[in-house]
């Protein structure tokens, strides 16, 4: 009989100023939690926008860049984006545009999914960007989770949280730090989705 092997969930984000990545990681202590999960943080390429406008370089510090191999291997994808008017970052549409052969060879069909974002404001569009970037997803084929309200930090929370996926007020100056709650359900969201993976190869 051979031993289950662990199943990896991909935990790919876009991070100006360091907020998506921190939930990144949070999301990956909520993966590691499960037995047989492992947690694999990639970031995509950044590419110069109207919102950032200086030439964008790959930073020396930070995850790897995601490849299609990450695609192809992963056995569950979490997806992290700051939020662009109601939307995701551009770099992140870019990559989800360039996932055609993943979507033609069915790669992620019947995968878990969820979603991450941060935000400057409380009101500046995160459950519409959390709604966006699930749309590909499901075009994937994929199993699309959010969060339950028996997690009590959805009801508790003044800052980021959605049924929807983990979300973070940054701040204008985007320099606010998670707080208890939000880092409660960053790793809950990681939990839930490492959990479905080992779940549906059972």
């Amino acid at each position: 009989m051979t031993e289950p092997t662990d199943k990896t969930i991909l935990i790919v984000c876009h991070s100006v100023h360091g907020n998506t990545f921190n939930m990144a990681r949070e999301i990956a202590r909520g993966v590691e939690q499960v037995n047989r999960a492992q947690a694999c943080v990639r970031a995509v390429a950044p590419i110069t926008s109207a919102i950032d406008p200086a030439p964008q370089q790959i930073p020396d510090q930070g995850p790897a860049l995601v490849s299609h191999e990450d695609l192809n291997q992963c056995s569950g994808l979490i997806l992290g984006s700051p939020t662009r008017f109601g939307n995701m970052a551009s770099a992140v549409k870019y990559f989800l545009d360039g996932t055609g052969g993943q979507w033609f060879s069915g790669t992620l069909e019947g995968k878990p999914a969820g979603v991450f974002t941060s935000t400057a404001s409380l009101h500046g569009g995160q459950e519409a960007t959390l709604l966006s970037m699930m749309i590909p997803l499901l075009h994937h084929g994929m199993i699309m989770a959010g969060l339950p309200y028996s997690q009590k930090a959805l009801n508790r929370t003044q800052s980021g949280g959605t049924p929807y996926g983990p979300s973070h007020l940054a701040g204008p100056d985007s320099d606010r730090a998670l707080d208890a709650d939000e880092i409660e359900l960053c790793r809950a969201l990681g939990q839930r989705i490492a959990q479905l993976a080992v779940t549906l190869d059972s």
